[in-house]
């Protein structure tokens, strides 16, 4: 498993953007699939996306709105935030197929 850090997170007012990334200590070319998941107070681990090398997929909540991307050069994975709600607040990790996940980074959307 390759180790996790994600950043980028922070206090954003609604409608707002943020780009969260992730960057692996190692190669993320031979995963599969990279993705992001989130966990609101209170709340269960929810998925909010991934990408492989056939697709990108999205929960319905953020779709049309977030954005995935993956650098397998520079061992990255990507997630742009547009049109941000309040619903949106929580901590947000990064993931992969091989069993990796990162200690989290906190967005919190708020006028």
């Amino acid at each position: 498993q390759v180790q996790l850090v994600e950043s980028g997170g922070g206090l954003v007012q609604p409608g707002g953007s943020l780009r969260l990334s992730c960057a692996a200590s190692g190669s993320i070319f031979s995963i599969y699939a990279m993705g992001w998941y989130r966990q609101a107070p209170g709340k269960e681990r929810e998925w909010v996306g991934h990408i492989s090398r056939d697709a990108v997929e999205y929960a319905d909540s953020v779709k049309g709105r977030f954005t995935l991307s993956r650098d397998n050069t520079n061992n990255r994975v990507y997630l742009q935030m547009d049109d941000l709600k309040p619903e949106d607040t929580a901590v947000y990790f990064c993931t992969g197929t091989d069993g990796s996940w990162g200690q989290g980074t906190q967005v919190t959307v708020s006028s």
